[in-house]
């Protein structure tokens, strides 16, 4: 299990947003800490890279706010890193910010500016390393702006489970991740505000563990392990470091 993160995630300014509350990195990092996995640090993602998901005019609008490129193109190149390390089967978790699920073609909402995991998988797909990704995306909010980027993408699928209640919930998880017959990699769009505390008020931290376990039992069941997962929401801080770190033993 890899772990993707830079200092930088943690202390710049670039936006005043709950994606970008004081102290929220510094949360995660805490529970991803405890794992004592490797922590690797991220470069930026290049222009080229961030085209093929995004217009021209948008990349351009987002570049000529300095910090927020800076900040977005980070986090795009860890989901790029993180990626690319699942492709030699070991488990990887990019704690970045901001998230991407939101942010589609020509404009972002939702906190996200760049789409870090479709980013990610056009990257690889550029390179001929993978040709039928499948996305689970446990955000307690529709990832509509992957859901748009991939639609074009013959052998991409995208999931995001909805249900009230948590064993409800999982239950769909784990039909979904069962009922897949083909898939070269997966990648979890990890947020965390699905949890009972925060806004979606359903999940326990026990829960986060067995949505890892199952993503990383698929993996081993369809493509070599070659599995993923990025930071998206999460934001009752009290908490998250314990969240992600058990689904990251899951996954891991």
């Amino acid at each position: 299990m890899k772990i993707i993160y830079s200092p930088r995630f943690a202390h710049a300014e670039y936006a005043k947003d709950n994606a970008a509350l004081p102290g929220r990195m510094e949360a995660a990092m805490s529970g991803l800490r405890a794992g004592g996995w490797e922590i690797l640090e991220p470069t930026e993602a290049s222009i080229a890279q961030l085209l093929a998901a995004h217009d021209p005019a948008y990349v351009e609008g987002v570049r000529r706010d300095g910090q927020l490129f800076a900040m977005a193109g980070l986090a795009a190149g860890g989901a790029i890193l993180a990626a690319r390390i699942a492709l030699a089967g070991e488990a990887a978790f990019a704690c970045i910010r901001p998230p991407g699920h939101h942010a589609s073609r020509d404009g972002g909402w939702g906190y996200c500016t760049f789409n870090n995991m479709a980013v990610a998988l056009m990257a690889l797909r550029g390179e001929g390393a993978v040709a039928s990704p499948y996305v689970i995306d446990i955000d307690q909010h529709t990832g509509d702006g992957t859901r748009s980027l991939l639609a074009a993408w013959p052998g991409a699928a995208v999931f995001n489970p909805f249900a009230d209640k948590a064993w409800n919930y999982t239950r769909l998880v784990e039909e979904s991740l069962s009922g897949i017959d083909r898939a070269d990699i997966i990648g979890v769009s990890a947020g965390f505000d699905a949890y009972r505390l925060d806004v979606g008020k359903k999940l326990e931290t026990v829960d986060f563990e067995r949505i890892g376990g199952l993503v990383k039992a698929a993996s081993l069941r369809l493509c070599g392990g070659r599995r993923f997962a990025i930071l998206e929401g999460g934001y009752y801080l009290e908490d998250l470091g314990a969240n992600v770190l058990a689904f990251c033993r899951g996954l891991a």
